[in-house]
């Protein structure tokens, strides 16, 4: 395929969305629609646990434990136009490029070391 094809399926990038790694306690604010018409933003608070994709299919799952104690697991595509904004609270020292062993955790032995620069 011709270079001047390939960029017209390219999505512009987000310059203003941080860098997210593999274990940052992220706070997604997501564009959803109430009705028909009427929009808002809602926050949703929780560790990436997984990274994949590139280019227009990149994409990140966050876990987030909902009230109950039910672990719930949301992936956003990183270009999509629903995606508010990222902020990024802190970082983790991990040594995995997935973090599904995350599922089986609760209480104490669910936390992740800080990690500091």
């Amino acid at each position: 395929m011709s270079d001047v094809l390939m960029k017209a399926f390219d999505a512009p990038t987000r310059e203003d969305l941080p860098e997210i790694r593999i274990g940052d306690s992220v706070t997604v604010y997501v564009k959803v629609n109430v009705g028909q018409k009427n929009e808002r933003v809602q926050m949703v608070r929780g560790l990436v646990i997984a990274k994949g994709g590139y280019n227009n299919n990149e994409h990140f799952t966050v876990r987030r434990i909902a009230p109950g104690g039910i672990g719930v697991e949301l992936t956003y595509l990183v270009r999509s136009p629903r995606i508010e904004s990222i902020k990024v609270q802190r970082h983790a020292h991990v040594r995995r490029a997935k973090l599904y062993y995350m599922r089986g955790r609760t209480g104490k032995s669910a936390r992740l070391k800080e990690k500091r620069y």
